[in-house]
């Protein structure tokens, strides 16, 4: 006998489910929880994948867009001041000026949208890049010149407001 279950559901486009996310309960953290994934370990990783011929685009959306990731579930899971411990040790140079200038445009991005400080590293005005547009089709960029958050805009770093919405 088969059975089928039908989906019944909402499905929620991505800004919904981070408004609700957003919205959500603020938990306490727990006993022992702590940061799992640095904004460090992943420029490494990306340096690695660089050596390896990879592209900055790549890296982008591995290195960047992971590091988001791993931002909002320590944020998620033991609050601001942890969340921000993501940014503390600062990255390496990973080869790529674009993604070099990418990690302190996050890390400015989010300690000015969440309310920490900054690290000094990201505030450096040596990583910067020259009109970058990572994973931005060129039918975007209008676009992501209007609406790229600053700390984005002002590193040369061009992202539509779409590009750093995650689920």
């Amino acid at each position: 006998m088969e059975v089928v279950v039908v989906f019944q559901g909402e499905v929620l486009p991505i800004g919904a489910l981070l408004e609700r996310a957003q919205t959500a309960p603020v938990t306490m953290p727990g006993a022992g929880v702590g940061v799992r994934h640095t904004a460090a370990d992943n420029a490494a990783r990306c340096a690695v994948l660089l050596a390896a011929e990879d592209t900055p685009e790549a890296c982008w959306r591995f290195g960047i867009l992971q590091t988001l990731d791993d931002y909002a579930s320590t944020l998620r899971r033991g609050g601001v001041a942890l969340a921000a411990e993501v940014f503390a040790a600062e990255p390496a140079p990973t080869g790529s000026v674009q993604l070099d200038a990418a990690f302190a445009a996050l890390a400015d991005h989010l300690a000015e949208r969440d309310g920490w400080t900054a690290p000094t590293w990201a505030l450096d005005p040596t990583r910067c890049a020259d009109g970058w547009y990572p994973a931005v089709p060129a039918i975007f960029r209008a676009e992501a010149q209007q609406d790229s958050p600053r700390a984005f805009r002002q590193r040369g770093i061009l992202v539509t407001g779409r590009s750093l919405d995650r689920a």
